[in-house]
């Protein structure tokens, strides 16, 4: 049989070859009609790039793709993503596979990715970071029958993911203001279209149901993982007089301790903080910051292990791996004595 070639795929759909390539690597640059001919004549063709043919022939093609799901921004301002792709990268190299990295303008950005990686397999498999739970691109991956683990929470247990002990830590967080002797404990969460978000806050408002302390919704603001949000979040917190803050993140906690220090309001005298991470961050803030520590990088560690179970045992259960999480205590929390001096 006479193998397709990408000139032939070009001809068909009567444009360029630079432009057909485009389309079949899912670049930018190509109108809507011309895009959609360019892949009907690939699907009408059977056109297979020459890697994919390798891997269609029984072989693998040892190339394994992480999508971070975050604007190409966030993922290089945010030093989460970096200690998870550093793991990521780790592993893989420990494997001996190639790492592809795939990234988006936006979170809501609901374009698939490209259609020749998903229907050719030129990856052998995916590690996703996970935003919302109705990213289309689960479904996607789930509809392309390749390999893929989650990195964070989605709320499917038949979705394979790898995370920390969200509940336990925010509950953590929780229990450690309380014993310090803070009584108007607030937080500014993450966006609650996020599983992770939802069972941090999930974990921390049991523990306060535990202590006896009744939820105030004034002293819970939603926003999102960035500094910014948190800074204006905080903002709107601040009428309503907390006395600690748990932040999901500690690049949010970043912006609640700014927040704070511009109303001038002192750190942890006036208002004790707690992140979430233990990132470099952490140890940068003035004063250092309280936070919960998870393993970013193994995480990313195990994503690929996972993942390479799920390659090569492909009936393997989804199953979820949740990696301890504990307190580390800095000077942005103190304890407050019962004359109500703290140190």
């Amino acid at each position: 049989m006479t193998r397709v070639t990408l000139e032939r795929v070009a001809e068909l759909a009567g444009v360029s070859r630079s432009t057909a390539s485009r389309v079949i690597n899912g670049q930018e640059g190509v109108r809507p009609e011309i895009r959609r001919r360019v892949l009907d004549v690939v699907e009408l063709t059977g056109f297979v790039p020459h890697a994919a043919a390798r891997t269609l022939a029984g072989q693998r093609s040892s190339i394994l793709g992480l999508a971070i799901r975050q604007t190409t921004e966030q993922v290089f301002s945010d030093p989460y993503f970096a200690a998870l792709a550093q793991g990521v990268s780790h592993a893989c190299t420990e494997h001996d596979q190639t790492l592809s990295l795939f990234l988006f303008e936006s979170t809501d950005d609901d374009r698939p990715l490209p259609a020749n990686v998903l229907r050719t397999k030129l990856l052998d498999g995916l590690v996703v970071t996970a935003t919302f739970t109705d990213d289309p691109l689960i479904w996607q991956l789930s509809e392309s029958k390749i390999p893929f683990v989650i990195v964070g929470e989605v709320g499917n247990p038949n979705i394979p993911t790898v995370d920390a002990d969200n509940l336990g830590g925010a509950a953590l967080a929780a229990d450690h203001l309380l014993e310090i002797g803070r009584q108007r404990i607030a937080t500014v969460t993450g966006p609650m279209r996020s599983a992770t978000a939802a069972t941090r806050r999930a974990g921390f408002e049991r523990a306060l149901a535990a202590a006896g302390r009744p939820i105030d919704p004034h002293l819970v603001i939603e926003s999102d993982f960035t500094e910014e949000g948190a800074y204006a979040a905080t903002g709107r917190l601040l009428s309503h007089d907390p006395d600690a803050i748990f932040a999901f993140s500690d690049r949010m906690a970043v912006g609640v301790v700014r927040a704070l220090q511009a109303a001038g309001r002192s750190v942890p005298e006036d208002v004790a903080v707690v992140g979430f991470d233990d990132l470099p961050p952490a140890r940068a803030t003035t004063p250092p910051l309280t936070t919960i520590r998870q393993e970013v990088e193994q995480t990313g560690v195990w994503a690929v292990e996972s993942l390479l179970e799920r390659i090569q045992v492909p009936d393997t259960p989804a199953r979820r791996i949740e990696l301890p999480t504990k307190l580390v205590v800095r000077g942005s929390t103190s304890v407050r004595h019962r004359d109500g001096t703290a140190d």
